[in-house]
């Protein structure tokens, strides 16, 4: 399951799309290659969250958080990466907002039960967006998101 944007204003209505979706407790995994638009596609996300504020890359305080609709924390485990014990993700997974990891992918699987992953990759000039769920809820969420 996979889409197709051309350049960052169809990266961001994606994300859009997908925080439209979004309920509490949701967990979305970014991964993709430097410059791949991760960041984009979290500012699409917190447009479908009716977040007004800028959002910024999270790489050097490791969680920003954003208020709307519902709450988004964005973190950016890049950096923890070495030294997992630096943050509590505890804090951020399952509350009552949603959480958008950057790099997720380098974090220990087992911290994480219910979550979906984004996947982008350069597509000639643009990006392909594919999406994979481990768990339920991203299951459905998955299925709204590419099929809804």
């Amino acid at each position: 399951m996979s889409m197709y944007s051309q350049n960052e204003v169809e990266l961001m209505a994606i994300g859009q799309s997908i925080g439209e979706k979004l309920k509490a407790g949701d967990i979305l995994v970014l991964t993709g290659d430097l410059g791949a638009g991760k960041t984009t596609l979290t500012k699409g996300i917190a447009k479908g969250l009716e977040i007004g504020q800028m959002i910024k890359s999270p790489t050097y305080t490791i969680v920003r958080e954003y208020e709307g609709r519902l709450p988004l924390y964005h973190l950016d485990v890049y950096r923890i990466g070495d030294d997992p014990d630096s943050i509590d993700l505890d804090d951020f997974l399952y509350g009552d907002g949603v959480t958008v990891i950057e790099w997720g992918e380098l974090l220990n699987p087992h911290l994480l039960d219910d979550y979906l992953t984004i996947l982008l990759e350069y597509s000639g000039d643009g990006r392909k967006v594919s999406g994979q769920a481990q768990g339920s809820r991203s299951q459905v969420l998955l299925e709204e998101i590419f099929h809804g």
